[in-house]
């Protein structure tokens, strides 16, 4: 697994909202050819210098571009609040731990934030960093070992696994990891806790839909603002933890 790509340098966030507007407009960079990179690096390279978020990330000091897609979910759904325990699964470079981190008010002592990823990252103020890969067998038991209670309030997973090409395989892997993590959420999880996790359109398989349905309240898809337009991203918001249904 991966955790969220792109990145500036550490540092806090600022609120729940995000700073773009509307009406803000960016002068447009060219990049010129080079005959070093492919085609698909070159429109990488552009989007990435042309991305008002990228920008707003780096102005900010939040790791990744990635942290406007939590501040916006968020924004709108009103899930994090002071106190609470979060697990960040997949959490390098640490963008959406950043903004965890700052709602809970973690560096005040008052909630708390685990990441996990078997990537290195650099430390984050409030936040606890496991490096470890999340589908090792030990890792569940280590982060329930390191949790307040032994449980947690808020379960977030913006994990992406490699890709090979072929489309089909890359969605079962996609899907794959995310009935992992929501496993990992009806085990951890306390009564009325949440869990936000990335899919793909395509979309989400019926086993994982299901599997939430039954365990939540309520189930909805999302695309924040801060997901590319033309990105297949999409993510699956579940509220009201039943609190354990799913062994019943």
């Amino acid at each position: 697994m991966t955790g969220k790509g792109g990145g500036a340098k550490s540092g806090k966030g600022k609120g729940t909202r995000s700073s773009l507007s509307g009406g803000q407009r960016q002068l447009r960079t060219a990049v010129k050819s080079s005959n070093k990179r492919t085609a698909s690096s070159q429109r990488w390279l552009e989007r990435q210098l042309n991305d008002p978020y990228v920008a707003a990330s780096k102005r900010e000091g939040l790791r990744s571009r990635a942290a406007f897609k939590l501040r916006e979910i968020n924004g709108r759904f009103n899930f994090l609040k002071s106190g609470q325990r979060v697990i960040d699964l997949g959490a390098a470079p640490g963008g959406w731990s950043q903004i965890a981190a700052e709602i809970v008010k973690a560096l005040d002592g008052k909630g708390q934030v685990i990441a996990i990823d078997y990537l290195n990252f650099e430390p984050i103020p409030g936040v606890e960093i496991l490096e470890m890969d999340f589908t090792a067998p030990e890792a569940e038991d280590e982060l329930k070992s390191r949790l307040r209670g032994g449980r947690a309030d808020v379960v977030l997973s913006d994990m992406a696994a490699p890709t090979v090409g072929h489309a089909k395989t890359d969605h079962l892997r996609i899907i794959g990891l995310a009935e992992i993590a929501a496993a990992f959420a009806a085990d951890v999880l306390e009564p009325g806790g949440t869990f936000l996790c990335k899919v793909f359109q395509g979309g989400t398989e019926r086993g994982l839909l299901d599997m939430l349905k039954r365990d939540f309240a309520v189930v909805r898809h999302v695309k924040p603002p801060a997901s590319r337009a033309e990105s297949s991203e999409l993510y699956v918001l579940a509220t009201g933890f039943r609190g354990g249904a799913s062994e019943e």
